[in-house]
């Protein structure tokens, strides 16, 4: 309960730091702007406060949404359990059954390759031993 709190107040927090971030005003034209000369005087008084507020808004945000986000992580509730849902489901490892056999009459893992029938010498195929050579 306190965890979808949070988490409603982490995603409001999120939206309104986006649509500050997005109301500031740019910097300019960099390091070319400022050497042309750019604008005597500078910015009038109410477009710098907006700056500031909006500035002052975004570091009161973004702290909101770091602490917010640590105390979500303890506010998680894990059930009280120690145990991973593997092991809450009971799941057991498969373990072999010989039905009755000594380990020496176990059937190999390795399946038995067929004998070599039909001739063939050396392991080679047949192409080419009619005798022709072209």
């Amino acid at each position: 309960m306190l965890y979808t709190i949070i988490l409603s107040i982490i995603t409001l927090v999120s939206v309104l730091l986006v649509i500050v971030i997005l109301l500031q005003p740019g910097q300019g034209q960099g390091i070319s702007g400022g050497l042309a000369g750019g604008q005597a005087g500078g910015q009038g008084l109410g477009a710098r406060r907006t700056a500031d507020l909006l500035s002052k808004s975004t570091t009161v945000l973004g702290a909101a949404l770091l602490a917010l986000s640590v105390l979500a992580n303890f506010a998680i509730d894990s059930g009280g359990t120690t145990e991973s849902a593997v092991q809450q489901s009971g799941v057991e490892a498969p373990t072999e059954q010989t039905d009755g056999l000594d380990a020496s009459q176990s059937p190999s893992a390795v399946p038995e390759l067929p004998q070599n029938q039909g001739g063939n010498n050396g392991g080679g195929d047949n192409r080419g031993s009619s005798g022709d050579d072209n």
